[in-house]
């Protein structure tokens, strides 16, 4: 077979990703093994594909493969999120453009529009993931409005009510004025803006005219005052008790109230108090019973209460009412002043503090073993940092607002009769037995009940995740869920650690008793080479499905995982696109080279070189199997990667393959053949996790393979630890090398200039074992033993050995040659003394492992050890 100059992305990846799906490697059903399971946080419905995405799923794909070669029972989960407040605004759009406005629909139209656009573009992300490679058990796919997930959120609603943990109360909320809804805390984003500090007077109500200022970033505020706060200790305005002052412009007469709450510092030290439209203002109002003036709709423009700023824009009557203050000469002065605004994390526009009748949820007793679960580790966080942060927000948990004015999503199950009583219940039949028992006269009247018409926030949905695609609301005992629950490893960003991981964890212990995941890891956010985050508004967000398509979806999970270090921000760069490509290359060529080796001969039993070539790459294939486990088990996967890769590219490529290939147009050993093909083999399958396609497709061209010897489900080998006498001599041979090759590079020897080597060693047995890889390395015709200096020669010093270097076309620069020692020398000395301060460390001696100790003893010795040759070489 013909093989392409390079590896061909578009073609491995329809054949290899149809070929696991047509095996069922995806797949997977309960049985005797143990299972690793993840379940993938679902993206939203109205989602494309990004670079957010690429990593968070890349990571777990490198994760569920990984397990599946150790001989896990492997379960991956895919579905997405119905996305409330995303998906009506889609919808919203979509009716827009067909000249359909929302307000004209009833629920139910609305709904069956809602339905056609989830069906036409919800599963778009879904087929994308595919494109990325992703190993996920299709068959399981979940959408959080199917209809037993939704029956298992209704389910969960009633209960929490039952408790006592859900009540339907007034309090200040988040509301967007876009999406006309209320918000959570952690669905605000707070950003850092340039205002206007405006300083206002506003006048006193006594016998002379006197003025109290208050400073305000939030002057359109200003007609909902119902009063003006002082310190009960400020001297300045001490005279001022019990009496009034008039809010500007509408002339509302309101108190002068004192309360330590106030900072005597910032601006004047009088604030005005706003109790509808800030959280601190509302309870100040609480606590000196102020009256609520709601000066702002729903929408952002002002209400009947504004008087004529009425239906204007908040920020318009912001402008507008500073001017008409400076007219009435009661503006004193303007500052910039920086602040921190709230903008929704859905709409991103400037949310609004209002006073609302809303449904919450008590999480303070919810909290309790949810905080506990991860300050004992039963739950884990990678990395380790993020724990704090966990606890500091469950510690301070508030009630959750878990009702949203939106049609799209579960739909509140609580029913009103005509007087106003709620009826709580998993369905409208059960409502009607609670009113029929609790009021037969009223309900005899055939008064009807009125459904809530608000839907649950939907994360009121989404942390029940874990549970919910197991069937726990049909069958909370179900052998699936007994089996793959709980999950293995949750991998997520930390921005959604408040919205959805601790709430899964809170809902783990409230509804099964028990955490919902063993281990989360943290992704960071992927950003711009400059530090900036990847958004539209930017154009800095490259085209993920493009990138895939121009370079391949191996290479594009390389470029990610390269630069992702847990918990970390990512830098991405383009650039590593191409490193990844030049990757596929390098071991495409790699090979070609070694399936070129077509011509076999008899095995030489004599052939110590090449069995030391041979023996050596078995030990680091040894070496960094387990460093690579060690590094996947701390899910450090950015450093397992790049081991490989070096493992890869240079060991095995640059060194070994150069090692033990024939000359040209000669034939190989058979054994040393089938012993690299098998070397190779076992590299791809460490690759394979990170890089699917390339290494699936060079697998089967190395071999023929019978049907079902595939990579994807190939065991892991296990292997011993590795010799340390091999590692330590082949690296041996690659320094001798290297020396030699820098050497000549140095004296401008070409390549083809044949040179003679002789050696001053105490190792000669290490030089025949390895004389002709290191001369044909290093194109030396005669290596020879010696115990003296050899005038005339390029010498260099290697460890403890002294190599000469007799090139007849080279012109012996001796001064240059001691300049070069000497400086070796300075360095030497000062990394002994380096090494020596640390060991004279008591604290260092003390806390560090035996073998890092040992480790820097042994680099200690071994550099005195090539000072004293170097300052032989030198006499």
């Amino acid at each position: 077979m013909e093989l392409s100059k390079n590896f061909q992305h578009k073609e491995a990846e329809q054949q290899w990703y149809a070929h696991w799906e047509k095996k069922g490697y995806f797949k997977s059903t309960p049985d005797d093994r143990e299972p690793y399971t993840i379940v993938m946080p679902p993206p939203n419905v109205t989602g494309i594909l990004h670079m957010g995405h690429a990593l968070n799923n890349s990571v777990q794909d490198i994760l569920i493969r990984r397990a599946k070669m150790m001989g896990y029972n492997t379960c991956w989960v895919p579905g997405t999120d119905h996305a409330s407040i995303a998906t009506e605004a889609k919808v919203v759009g979509m009716l827009r453009d067909r000249g359909i406005d929302k307000k004209n629909l009833s629920r139910d139209e609305f709904l069956k529009y809602a339905w056609e656009w989830k069906e036409e573009y919800g599963g778009i992300i879904l087929s994308q993931l595919r494109k990325l490679g992703c190993a996920l058990d299709w068959d399981r796919t979940t959408f959080t409005l199917d209809e037993d997930y939704y029956a298992s959120v209704i389910r969960v609603f009633v209960d929490l009510y039952n408790k006592g943990n859900i009540f339907r109360g007034v309090k200040m909320i988040n509301w967007d004025p876009k999406a006309k809804t209320a918000l959570s805390d952690e669905e605000v984003n707070h950003k850092q803006m340039n205002s206007k500090l405006t300083y206002v007077k506003y006048r006193i109500d006594s016998e002379k005219e006197e003025y109290i200022t208050i400073a305000t970033v939030r002057p359109e505020t200003i007609l909902g005052d119902t009063a003006v706060c002082v310190h009960p200790e400020d001297e300045r305005y001490a005279h001022l008790k019990g009496m009034y002052c008039f809010v500007p412009i509408i002339n509302r007469r309101v108190p002068i109230i004192f309360d330590e709450y106030i900072d005597k510092e910032f601006g004047t030290g009088a604030l005005k108090v706003t109790p509808a439209h800030d959280i601190n203002d509302y309870n100040l109002g609480q606590k000196h019973n102020l009256q609520v003036i709601d000066t702002i709709n729903e929408d952002g423009t002002m209400s009947s209460d504004a008087g004529k700023y009425e239906g204007l824009d908040r920020f318009v009557v912001r402008k507008k009412i500073v001017e008409d203050l400076k007219e009435l000469g009661l503006v004193v002065k303007e500052e910039d002043y920086v602040n921190q605004v709230g903008f929704s994390e859905r709409t991103d526009v400037v949310i609004e503090p209002r006073l609302s009748m809303q449904w919450w949820c008590k999480m303070g007793e919810l909290a309790k073993p949810a905080i506990d679960a991860v300050a004992d580790n039963d739950i884990d966080f990678h990395p380790g940092k993020f724990k704090n942060l966990y606890r500091h927000w469950m510690e301070n948990i508030k009630d959750w607002c878990v009702s949203r004015q939106l049609w799209w999503g579960q739909r509140i199950p609580a029913w009103y009769d005509t007087e106003g009583t709620i009826y709580v219940a998993e369905t409208a039949a059960q409502a009607h037995e609670q009113y029929q028992s609790k009021k037969p006269a009223l309900a005899a009247q055939h008064a009807e009940l009125r459904q809530e018409e608000d839907v649950l926030d939907t994360w009121f949905s989404s942390w029940l995740w874990p549970m919910e695609v197991f069937g726990w609301n049909k069958n909370p005992d179900n052998a699936e869920l007994s089996y793959y629950y709980p999950t293995n490893t949750l991998v997520t960003a930390p921005e959604i650690i408040f919205f959805w991981v601790a709430r899964m964890i809170m809902a783990g212990y409230e509804f099964k008793g028990e955490l919902p995941f063993k281990e989360v890891y943290f992704t960071g956010i992927v950003r711009d080479k400059q530090g900036r985050k990847m958004s539209k508004s930017l154009g800095n967000s490259p085209d993920l499905l493009k990138m895939i398509d121009d370079f391949g979806a191996d290479v594009v999970r390389f470029s990610v995982m390269i630069c992702s270090p847990a918990g970390n921000d990512v830098l991405f760069d383009e650039a590593g696109l191409e490193q990844g490509r030049n990757f596929c290359n390098k071991m495409w060529n790699a090979m070609k080279l070694v399936n070129g080796w077509e011509t076999r001969c008899e095995d030489d039993l004599d052939d110590t070189q090449v069995r030391f070539a041979m023996d050596w790459m078995d030990a680091r294939l040894a070496q960094v199997s387990g460093e690579v486990a060690e590094l996947m088990k701390d899910f450090k996967l950015s450093e397992g990667l790049k081991t490989v890769y070096s493992l890869i590219w240079n060991d095995f490529c640059s060194w070994y393959l150069e090692w033990v290939k024939p000359a040209q147009d000669q034939p190989i050993a058979t054994s040393i053949y089938e012993r690299t093909i098998n070397i190779f083999e076992q590299l791809i399958q460490l690759l394979h996790p990170f890089m699917p396609f390339v290494t699936e497709d060079i697998y089967h061209i190395l071999r023929e393979r019978a049907d079902g010897d595939d990579l994807i489900q190939k065991q892991l080998p296990a292997y011993q630890g590795p010799d340390a006498e091999k590692l330590k001599a082949g690296s041996m041979l690659q320094e001798v090398i290297s020396a030699v090759r820098d050497t000549r590079n140095k004296n401008q020897l070409k390549p083809k200039e044949v040179i003679n080597l002789w050696i001053d060693t105490q190792d000669k047995a290490f030089y025949e074992r390895t004389m002709d890889i290191l001369r044909k390395q290093v194109n030396a015709t005669d290596i020879t033993f010696t115990n003296e200096a050899k005038a005339g020669t390029l010498s260099i010093v290697v460890q403890t050995d002294k190599i000469y270097i007799d090139a007849p076309n080279a012109t012996v620069d001796t001064v240059a040659q001691k300049a070069d020692m000497e400086k070796d020398l300075i360095y030497l000395k000062g990394f002994v003394a380096s090494v020596e301060k640390k060991l004279l460390n008591e604290k260092f001696v003390q806390n560090a492992k035996p073998e890092v100790i040992e480790n820097e003893r042994k680099k200690h010795a071994d550099a005195m050890d090539k000072i004293k040759a170097i300052e032989e070489s030198l006499k």
